[in-house]
């Protein structure tokens, strides 16, 4: 049977200087004094003294990224790819602040890590979150960071798009990522992509790029996946992910005119359910197919996604968004599934994810 899987084959460069990458992240402390100043340069100065630069060294050389302060216990958010492997961490603010950073917990699933530095909490001035859900394409953005070593950058542009999918570093994807034009670069990984009230609503971490330099497509990992995973690496060191084990694609026409379907019907095609899995004992269906007389396999059945916990699903991204933001292992979601023209309600009881994999 054919993968209905819908995947793209690009170069997407993380965005580390040298073998780590890092940007800085600033804090909220007041808006510009002068009011001929730009709403940029307003967000600079009230977030700046939050975001920090990160010089890392290990066996394999050194390299430069960004990250956030987000607790007055010095807790800082960068990504797993700047910090992973470390040897030693130097984590230096605007104001010339030096301090050693301390590996809290690692998650490349997500690409997310937090790291925690020792200093007088009226050092640590922690930037707020903002709601990733909320977004709108076209919003304007600003995103902070160590370009090429260039410390403390500020770039602007806009939310391109949402609910993007990105290669984690491990089989897993990251859904709802936002897609951002602001320039982002090698050294700017990890650093906060925030609005213009000066809250997060992303962590900078990718470009797709054929030269590892901004091409205008860039991408940050959502706020409300991050508070998720900044909160359990601090109080377990790791994040566990549910899963649902299965391998699907988006409804397209094709699919539509292949099985009779509603030309408005939006979801997730299931192509196989993992035996033994989550969704499998749950009664969700593999997808089935016949060979035409032109030797082409077609579709000729399957389950579709529509929603899960009564929120409307239209792609795989959106699924593993959902259940990565949403869920824990243990929970138990209600999917709403089109099947032979009538809908229909399973509960599945989800499962730890099995430590690689290219499945939901």
């Amino acid at each position: 049977m054919k993968s209905f899987s819908k995947w793209l084959i690009v170069l997407i460069s993380a965005i580390a200087v040298g073998a780590f990458a890092f940007a800085p992240a600033l804090a909220q402390s007041g808006l510009a004094p002068n009011a001929d100043t730009t709403v940029e340069a307003q967000v600079f100065q009230q977030v700046s003294p939050s975001v920090v630069s990160i010089m890392v060294y290990a066996s394999q050389g050194q390299g430069q990224g960004s990250g956030f302060v987000i607790d007055e216990q010095g807790h800082i958010v960068t990504n797993n790819h700047v910090v992973e492997g470390a040897e030693f961490i130097e984590v230096e603010f605007i104001d010339g602040t030096l301090a050693e950073g301390t590996i809290i917990g690692l998650d490349p699933d997500s690409d997310l890590a937090v790291i925690q530095v020792d200093l007088p909490e009226e050092k640590l001035i922690p930037l707020a979150f903002g709601d990733s859900s909320s977004l709108y394409i076209g919003q304007p953005v600003v995103a902070i960071g160590s370009p090429f070593g260039q410390e403390f950058t500020l770039t602007t542009g806009i939310v391109s798009a949402t609910e993007r999918s990105i290669a984690g570093l491990t089989g897993y994807s990251i859904g709802g990522a936002i897609q951002t034009d602001a320039a982002i670069n090698p050294g700017n990984s990890g650093g906060p992509l925030l609005n213009l009230n000066g809250e997060v609503i992303g962590v900078n971490s990718q470009i797709l790029s054929s030269s590892r330099s901004n091409s205008g497509v860039g991408f940050a990992i959502p706020s409300n996946l991050t508070q998720r995973v900044a909160q359990e690496l601090i109080e377990n060191g790791f994040v566990e992910y549910s899963y649902l084990g299965i391998s699907g694609g988006e409804v397209n026409l094709r699919t539509i005119d292949a099985l009779n379907l509603p030309n408005d019907l939006r979801g997730v095609i299931v192509g196989s359910a993992v035996p033994g899995g989550p969704s499998a004992r749950a009664g969700l269906q593999d997808a089935q197919t016949l060979q035409n007389n032109m030797g082409v396999e077609e579709l000729v059945n399957a389950d579709i996604i529509t929603a899960i916990n009564g929120e409307e699903i239209t792609s795989m991204e959106e699924l593993v968004s959902y259940l990565a933001r949403e869920t824990k292992p243990g929970d138990t979601v209600t999917l709403t599934v089109y099947r032979d023209g009538e809908y229909i309600t399973l509960d599945v009881r989800l499962t730890p994810r099995p430590s690689t994999s290219q499945i939901s």
